[in-house]
């Protein structure tokens, strides 16, 4: 959390909000619906075995004002929060803005009020009432962030209230919005149920790895409540809201450490003893700026009458807001974990050691397991059972990244050579040789780890064994010592017992009117000259074993011979596109340096052959059709680069419709978008793995090109899609060369299969990603490079042994870019657990987005978006509740709690639902939340996390001779200074976004102009200029550019600026203007949903 700063003060809570579809609760947002579903979380009360005893942490409140606080076991400055028993970064997160915004007149929608989120991981209160600006500021100072343990069980009896009903004030929302709408006089109306506090034992603090926030109410004393008049103007016909909303309040007066204030005893409800103290109540609404007299709310400032109790007109009460910075924060999580983890190198030796965050630097030390950077894990601790895994609701999942690059200082992992024998194999699972087998019988035999298969050791094999009972030469051998390596493969490995050709890379380019006007086809075959020699070689090759081949379409195809021996290329046109067929074999696939006179001269006179084509029409199955039609008879795998520039309309198989349709999205044919229009290209993609032809696509639409569609052979041969609308040489160039650099010259795995073995227990059960399947288990890909992750979903179908653990083992059997067969063996150990508790502090947050986003993107083709949306949303709550219920130590049902290493779900999950495939805004485009929805499929964990949760860099903030990056800040429009110049990235956009007040001299040594005002808005590239902030900001751009596996397009954004919009959709805490919640907004939905559950 961010807690280095006086709160910013914040546009007010219950501005006019958009709705937010995908929240349909019963009777929540004037829809009428059925009651809320019984669910098996019974009453929550019993502490949590297991934890280590501490005493309890508080936080005295400080004054409203600039004064010391008053000393407690640390000294706290005026607005600010201790960060529970972890230490506390000194992250800044960006100085807000000073201006109030205005509060909008009209309805406020949003979700039950909520206290500041604990990372009981994390507890929430609901708001009080109001703080006056001055205390908003003081308000982090009474947060309490604990990280002690409940002392005794609560009492019994003890349980939640039933589910809110609230009904909106308007009663028509389309979409049903999830949050309530009330006219800023009123408020829900309270039913006698609600007139008395609700009693509960006093609040203690959260178990370890927990983080507790308390959020303040200040008020005078409180007197117990009676059920008090409707609030003038509150005549809606609602249900009543009939919930025990109960909210701790530490007083104005600071309190030393552990103290616990509360209010007078309260009349005692049926079955509570009336000696127990009492919680004042929070009514569950949201609070207009004017209002009547209501009893039993608390005052505004410290001292204040109660309205119960005094009479006096009404003061107006302005609503009050959930602090932003009382809520984790991405940064700070981010940070602490560079801090504590980003020094020591991660030894993989242990089994289920949880990694460090993809966001760290460290390095890794492969002592038997792999590598995080190969294989990730949403929990490195299962439960024992399904039954314990139903209730937990946690996805267990691996995302694999089979040839994931590594940093020049770790080792690539070592090759195996076990001759014509090849590699040793269990007899009954094949699973293969690793550092999990146990070997006995004085190592005649050894037993297999996964199905316990006793196996004997070949005669060449055999070695002795040591007094613990390894292997003498354990450490000599990598399948004995590693988690990763990889084994030479015998003839019986290879497609008809043949060892395989050398790929072949076909360059396959649309020439049509389009592609020539904008200048395209001349800059890629300029490109390619040179281009050509940077093919992927193995290890020292002198150059590569790769052959090319070239093809050029409109609405026929033109293919060229290239052999060495001719003096010019010769052109071949096929016009029968319906039967496609390749004219020539000899001289279409040849090596490079044999025939690079002929290859220049082709691709200097392809841009003038065709400059003066009228040609607009074209095909595209056919020119694929053909590319794998020639890998077959030259016998070898390989890939296609298609550069394609409009939707295919010309008459041959495959052709296409526009049917590019907006007003289908919010129906139940929205996911109609997501499917491809025919089923030719299924057919053909399975054609092309059959083959190991995997393609690569490079669009270039200036209108609808149905991505959706044209996606699907990429999509199913394991290639990539890379898609640059509206492109413009002057402005479009660099980002496509840096782009098709990258992708010619990466190295990829061709013909590939891939299986997932694990230990009895559990089985590999789903599959996410770009690659194919015809049956269960092998998963297919024409080609694997090391970008590309396959996510892998684990269900139980035994029990599991706590002492063994669980084991997978990934092999993938693929063809080298030199032509050799190969198998990648990677192997990883888990834990497994019989407490919930385990499995909630060994889990992975980012690789559980990772896999939840994948998910959802997958499930559009065929569900609602709705539905989508909702299923995550429940998912979550279920996750949370369940940890809640049988994790956390017994707090305020007011409280909301998160587990320490979870405590980034509801803010990451916010993401992934307000994204452009789930909830596009006006300005997406289908094509648009196509291309993202492919994408995603095979991104890895890295890729995820700074998509959905974008970077922003103050590039003020630093001192310029600094070489690290600067700290990040959090994504929200309040941490925006218009003092200041951000750089925001996500992976595959840049923007620098520049504040209208930034100092003159800062303007001229970035922009080489005088003025803010001279700024060119959209400028995508930074002028080169010799002074220490210039060179300092490109080489930042550079750093990041270099990081990421797109190239990265610069846009110069200005503040107030019409660009400002597009810049302001990846400011992902606020609100969206697609109708997407805030952090804070939803954070009060997951509350509620949360409560529900344990209701």
């Amino acid at each position: 959390m961010n807690v280095n700063q006086s709160a910013p003060p914040v546009p007010p809570f219950g501005q006019n909000q958009p709705i937010y579809p995908g929240y349909h609760q019963s009777n929540y947002g004037g829809q009428p619906g059925p009651a809320a579903p019984a669910t098996p979380y019974g009453a929550y009360n019993g502490p949590v075995p297991g934890y280590q005893q501490a005493p309890p942490q508080g936080v005295p409140r400080a004054p409203p004002c600039s004064g010391a606080p008053p000393a407690s076991a640390a000294q706290v400055p005026c607005g600010q929060t201790t960060y529970g028993q972890f230490g506390q970064g000194d992250i800044q997160n960006g100085p807000s803005s000073t201006a109030q915004m205005p509060r909008v007149p009209g309805s406020q929608q949003f979700g039950p009020p909520l206290a500041p989120v604990v990372s009981q991981p994390a507890v929430l209160q609901p708001y009080g009432p109001p703080p006056t600006s001055t205390q908003v500021t003081a308000q982090l100072a009474a947060m309490q962030i604990s990280g002690a343990v409940a002392q005794a069980p609560p009492p019994s009896g003890l349980g939640y209230g039933p589910p809110t009903s609230l009904a909106s004030a308007s009663g028509n929302f389309p979409n049903s919005g999830p949050y309530s709408a009330y006219p800023q006089s009123q408020a829900p109306p309270l039913s006698q149920a609600q007139g008395h506090p609700g009693v509960q034992p006093p609040l203690r603090s959260a178990p370890p790895l927990a983080s507790s926030f308390t959020s303040p109410a200040s008020g005078g004393p409180q007197m117990p409540s009676m059920p008090g008049p409707l609030p003038p103007g509150q005549g809606f016909g609602s249900l009543p809201v009939s919930q025990a909303n109960r909210v701790s309040s530490p007083p104005a007066h600071a309190l030393p450490p552990g103290t616990q204030m509360t209010g007078p005893p309260a009349p005692p409800p049926p079955m509570h003893s009336p000696q127990q103290p009492g919680y004042q109540l929070q009514q569950n609404g949201s609070f207009g700026p004017a209002r009547g007299p209501q009893p039993n709310y608390e005052s505004p400032y410290p001292g204040a009458p109660t309205f119960g109790t005094q009479p006096g007109p009404p003061q107006p009460l302005p609503p009050k807001r959930l602090d932003p910075d009382a809520i984790p924060s991405p940064i700070q999580v981010i940070e602490d974990d560079r801090n504590n983890r980003g020094s020591e190198p991660f030894v993989t030796g242990v089994r289920g050691q949880v990694p460090p965050l993809v966001t760290t630097n460290f390095l890794v030390k492969d002592q038997g397991n792999a590598s995080p950077r190969y294989i990730r894990c949403t929990s490195y601790n299962i439960p024992c059972t399904s039954d314990m895994a139903k209730q937990a609701q946690v996805p267990l999942a691996a995302v694999i990244k089979p040839l994931a690059r590594l940093p020049p200082e770790e080792a690539s992992p070592y090759v195996v050579d076990h001759g014509e024998s090849g590699p040793l194999r269990c007899n009954r699972c094949k699973a293969y040789m690793c550092p999990l087998m146990t070997f006995i019988e004085g190592g005649r035999r050894f037993q297999c780890s996964f199905c316990s298969c006793i196996n004997d050791v070949p005669p060449q094999y055999f070695q002795h064994l040591d007094h613990t009972g390894k292997r003498v030469d354990a450490y000599d051998r990598p399948e004995l010592s590693l988690g990763s390596y990889e084994f030479l493969a015998t003839v019986d490995y290879c497609k008809n017992n043949k060892f395989p050709s050398p790929p072949a890379f076909i360059f396959m380019i649309d020439v049509s009117y389009n592609a020539i006007r904008t200048g395209l086809v001349r800059l890629l075959c300029e490109e390619l000259k040179s281009l050509l020699d940077y093919l992927p070689r193995e290890g020292g090759a002198e150059e590569s074993a790769i052959r090319v081949g070239f093809v050029t379409y409109n609405k026929v195809l033109h293919f060229y011979n290239v052999k060495s021996s001719l003096a010019q290329p010769q052109m071949m046109v096929v016009s029968d596109v319906a039967d496609m067929f390749v004219p020539l074999l000899d001289g279409f696939l040849v090596n490079v340096s044999e025939s690079r006179a002929v290859i220049t001269s082709l691709l200097d006179q392809i841009p003038e052959m065709f400059a003066d084509t009228r040609e607009t029409e074209t095909v595209f199955a056919p020119v694929i059709q053909a590319g794998m039609e020639a890998l077959k008879a030259a016998e070898c795998a390989g890939k296609l680069f298609l550069f394609h520039t409009s939707l295919p309309i010309a008459e041959a198989p495959g052709k296409l419709k526009n049917r590019d349709d907006r007003k289908l999205i919010n129906t139940d044919k929205e996911k109609t978008l997501f499917q491809p229009q025919t089923g030719t290209y299924q057919t053909l993609a399975k054609e092309c793995v059959a083959q190991g032809c995997c393609v690569d696509l490079f669009l270039f639409p200036n209108q609808y090109v149905d991505v959706a569609t044209l996606s699907v052979v990429p999509q199913l041969t394991g290639g990539s899609v890379y898609k640059y609308a509206c492109f413009q040489v002057e402005n479009d160039q660099e980002r496509f060369l840096s782009d098709l650099r990258r992708d010619v010259q990466k190295v990829v795995g061709f013909d590939a299969v891939m299986r997932v073995r694990t230990s009895t227990g559990i089985r590999a059960v789903d599959f996410f990603g770009a690659f194919y399947m015809s049956n269960t288990t092998d998963v297919e890909l024409a080609g694997l490079d090391g970008d590309k992750t396959v996510t892998v979903e684990f269900k139980h179908d035994d029990r599991l042994n706590e002492e063994s653990g669980a084991l997978l083992q990934c092999a993938l059997l693929y063809t080298s870019c030199a032509g050799q067969r190969r198998l990648r063996i990677h192997n990883l150990a888990l834990n497994c657990c019989t407490q919930l508790a385990d499995l909630y502090r060994n889990c992975e947050t980012d690789t559980l987005i990772n896999y939840m986003a994948k998910f959802a993107y997958r499930a559009v083709v065929s569900s609602p978006v709705k539905t989508v949306r909702d299923t995550l949303i429940t998912q979550c709550a279920q996750i949370l509740a369940c940890y809640r219920k049988n994790c956390a130590s017994p707090s305020s049902a007011g409280q909301l709690i998160l587990p320490e290493c979870m405590k980034l779900l509801p803010v990451y999950l916010n993401c992934v639902l307000k994204s452009d495939v789930l909830q596009p805004g006006a300005e997406v485009t289908t094509d648009d939340r196509a291309y993202v929805r492919q994408l995603v499929s095979s991104m890895d964990v890295a890729e995820t996390n700074v998509f959905f949760y974008p970077r922003l860099l103050p590039l003020t903030k630093s001192p310029l001779d600094s070489t690290t990056e600067p700290p990040a800040v959090r994504a929200s429009e309040e941490r925006l200074s218009s003092g200041d110049i951000y750089l925001l990235e996500n992976g595959l956009n840049l923007f620098v976004w520049v504040g209208a007040s930034v100092q003159q001299g800062v303007v001229q040594s970035l922009f080489n102009v005088s003025s803010f005002s001279q700024i060119t808005s959209g400028l995508s590239v930074l002028p080169v200029l010799d002074n220490p902030l210039s060179k300092k900001v490109r080489g930042l751009i550079d750093t990041l550019r270099a990081q990421r596996t797109r190239y990265m397009k610069l846009i110069v954004v200005k503040q107030e600026d019409k660009l400002e919009m597009l810049f302001k959709h990846f400011l992902v805490e606020d609100k969206s203007l697609s109708g997407g919640a805030s952090y804070v907004d939803f954070l009060c939905h997951m509350h509620k949903e949360i409560r529900q559950l344990l209701s």
